[in-house]
């Protein structure tokens, strides 16, 4: 999509990401009318064997930290779109969470044509753009291949199904806040934890091991009570990172 000749500043960038999201109705600034021939081709489709070495899965909040894919290989990164999923508990008339559904698009196109250190930041601004449309938007705009979805199956275990490059039923290896810079999301009740998962004992993981949800942008309940049997969905966009 770039040119080797001129390295482009992350406003550029970022602009591309933005225009990801928008549908032909959007108006985005005229840099997307510009370089619309090099976007289309960032979007033909997964870049075959790119190789994510050189990205980092996020892990600090800036005062806690996820425990480390040590030794593991990093396989996909993507950006999940979708709800979390939460019931009033009738003994402490909060909500509690019942569950997510989201939607998993590949990154692959979009990091295979600028450096690293450029994919890296601009990774981190995806879910805060992506919460901010409706899910049909980007979906029908088709900038970003699906790559898999994510549910939990009846017994409460979180799924995260990639097609032909895994799968992983996950069980929760860490847990800590979203930062709280973190994008609130459309509902304004904040972003939900940062999680690390890995695949639990007797499932049905297919080559898959670890798993990461982070840079959370929206997704928390309301806090301020609730009655049973009330039931509520919040949006919510993460990157989701796998290893095997």
């Amino acid at each position: 999509m770039f040119s080797n000749a001129a390295s482009p500043s992350l406003y550029t960038i970022a602009l591309y990401a933005l225009s990801l999201f928008s549908s032909p109705s959007i108006a985005v600034p005229h840099h997307r009318e510009r370089h619309e021939k090099e976007r289309k081709a960032w979007m033909e489709g997964r870049a075959g064997n790119f190789n994510l070495a050189s990205f980092n899965v996020p892990l600090s909040n800036g005062s806690a930290t996820l425990p480390s894919p040590a030794g593991k290989t990093l396989v996909a990164i993507t950006l999940g779109r979708g709800i979390q999923n939460y019931t009033c508990n009738t003994t402490t008339n909060t909500f509690v969470s019942i569950g997510a559904v989201a939607t998993l698009f590949d990154t692959t196109p979009l990091l295979s044509t600028i450096s690293p250190a450029q994919g890296q930041n601009v990774l981190n601004m995806l879910p805060g753009y992506a919460v901010t449309f409706p899910l049909s938007t980007i979906q029908t705009n088709a900038s970003f291949a699906v790559l898999g979805n994510h549910f939990f199956d009846a017994s409460g275990v979180p799924i995260f199904d990639l097609g032909s490059v895994g799968v992983l039923d996950g069980a929760k290896a860490g847990d800590i806040a979203a930062p709280k810079c973190a994008p609130k999301g459309g509902d304004g009740h904040g972003a939900v934890d940062w999680l690390a998962l890995t695949a639990k004992p007797g499932a049905a993981s297919v080559t898959l091991t670890e798993g990461y949800r982070v840079v959370t942008a929206g997704g928390k309940p309301p806090s301020g009570g609730c009655t049973a049997p009330a039931e509520t969905q919040v949006q919510y966009a993460a990157l989701y990172w796998f290893f095997k």
